[in-house]
């Protein structure tokens, strides 16, 4: 009965992240794949921003991976909704880069806490906006090395 519940409650959540937070990460990730060396510097540093503001808090060593996951999908959301209600009708590529960024850092998040299991197209997003989210995170630390050794 309880796996029963779960699984309910994690459909109603691949439900929403499908209504706030698919197109925008899809298009990012679409996006990203179609720029030059110059704009992928961009996403990296919009993207790894993103995922820094919404990386739970190590505060509490106790707090297991999957539930520092979802916090930190929860926390990518919340910033998604506030940003699409505040900027709507702005058309500003950047407004909108930032917000899908927030999109897709709660897809990775939503992913690494295995509510994607039941749903295999947005475990592959999911994946996928990992794997953007290393990349993002791995060439800021290089540009910080750099930047170091100057």
């Amino acid at each position: 009965m309880f796996s029963w519940f779960r699984s309910d409650k994690r459909r109603k959540k691949i439900r929403e992240d499908r209504r706030y937070l698919e197109a925008r990460a899809r298009r990012l990730l679409q996006s990203y794949l179609a720029a030059d060396d110059r704009q992928k510097q961009q996403y990296y540093e919009v993207i790894a921003g993103a995922a820094a503001a919404c990386h739970p808090s190590v505060s509490d060593p106790s707090l297991e991976d999957v539930k520092a996951a979802q916090a930190g999908a929860e926390a990518a959301l919340k910033v998604v909704k506030f940003r699409e209600h505040q900027a709507a009708g702005e058309n500003d590529h950047l407004v909108g880069m930032i917000t899908d960024a927030y999109a897709t850092v709660a897809i990775a998040y939503r992913r690494a806490s295995t509510a994607y299991t039941v749903d295999e197209e947005m475990q592959q997003l999911g994946t996928a906006a990992v794997h953007l989210i290393t990349i993002a995170n791995s060439y800021m630390a290089a540009q910080s090395a750099d930047i170091a050794h100057e």
